[in-house]
């Protein structure tokens, strides 16, 4: 038995012997030959009645390969052993292959504890909650600046089928990297390649996991007085930010951006990110002074630039954050940010299935 295949035993077995009625006869893997063949076999007996459980690991729980092995199982417990449980084991598998799992009739296991078997008058299911270590570090892989540069130019135009060179090209990200973010989604199952090149399938199942690993940009956060309000403020910062024969770049953020994307509700602060130079444009045209406490403007100077082109222009020098990057900051702003990133998400970012 492999060495893979034998931690896989080993987590089933200590699953199945927790349960009472149940006696583990042996847990065998299966000779190799030219037909498909499950990885494993659980012999058991269960109140004097003996169950075959047939399984199948794979070391990637990704809905890729996940939907493979599904259908593997299914054919094999349907041709070759009627009445047998089939069973998906993977280091990790998702809340969403565990749900593909549930709608194919297939049991399934992880090596982190998750699992899911179900036959005659037995019936296990446990959660863990925490996601591995693993897992969480490939997707914030996925969503560190430089894929999110590609996510970012995906996203603004979902239906579109993107060729890697023009990828790389719009997002300014090597090839090698816009190759990383290609694979990571096509085995989520998020983006599929198609003859006219990689399309997002399901664009809001991208959003949903970026927004639950999302943290604020890494930058140089400042709290400003400034005496203008209303219109006097906003025209000031129009002038300010539509400005492009000066260095300096900026653009409306969070809630600010959100006033002009999807207005949802007001709110005292004004929220903005710039680079070096456009902060101190910001600083000249809306008369900011430092202030320790009273602030009602902020800016962020974010480590990642790439923030600052991808923007949109609702109305002439409105530059503001784009409706991904908006919902994104509104979504960890609290309960009214996440009540305004609802909003704008029905508003801005619904798309077609």
């Amino acid at each position: 038995m492999k060495e893979a295949e034998a931690r896989a035993a080993e987590a089933l077995r200590r699953l199945l012997e927790n349960i009472p009625i149940l006696h583990v006869e042996g847990i065998d893997a299966e000779a190799v030959s030219g037909d498909w063949e499950p990885d494993l076999i659980a012999r058991l007996v269960v109140d004097g009645k003996r169950h075959l459980l047939i399984c199948e690991y794979k070391s990637s729980g990704q809905p890729r390969f996940a939907r493979s092995a599904l259908l593997e199982l299914r054919n094999y417990a349907a041709q070759q052993a009627p009445g047998t449980t089939p069973v998906f084991i993977a280091p990790y598998i998702s809340p969403a292959v565990r749900q593909m799992c549930k709608e194919k009739g297939v049991g399934y296991l992880d090596l982190e504890g998750n699992a899911r078997i179900a036959f005659g008058g037995v019936f296990i299911e446990r959660m863990v909650t925490d996601k591995p270590m693993v897992e969480q570090r490939e997707l914030k892989s996925l969503f560190r600046p430089k894929s999110a540069q590609v996510l970012r130019a995906m996203l603004r135009d979902p239906g579109r089928a993107w060729r890697v060179t023009e990828l790389s090209e719009i997002s300014g990200v090597s090839l090698g990297h816009v190759s990383n973010v290609r694979t990571g989604l096509i085995d989520r199952e998020w983006a599929r390649a198609s003859d006219d090149g990689l399309i997002l399938s399901e664009p809001d199942a991208l959003l949903d996991a970026w927004r639950d690993s999302y943290s604020a940009p890494v930058g140089e956060r400042s709290g400003f007085y400034t005496p203008l309000h209303g219109s006097a403020l906003e025209d000031a910062a129009r002038s300010a930010l539509r400005v492009e024969d000066t260095p300096g770049r900026a653009a409306f953020a969070s809630f600010s951006a959100a006033q002009w994307l999807a207005p949802y509700g007001r709110t005292g602060m004004h929220y903005f990110f710039a680079d070096k130079d456009g902060l101190r444009k910001l600083q000249a045209a809306l008369k900011l002074t430092p202030a320790l406490k009273g602030e009602n403007v902020i800016v962020t100077v974010p480590k990642d630039l790439g923030l600052l082109a991808d923007t949109v222009e609702p109305a002439p020098g409105a530059i503001c954050t784009s409706p991904v990057q908006t919902y994104l900051d509104l979504s960890i702003a609290g309960e009214r940010g996440a009540e305004a990133a609802g909003h704008l998400r029905q508003e801005r970012l619904s798309w077609p299935r």
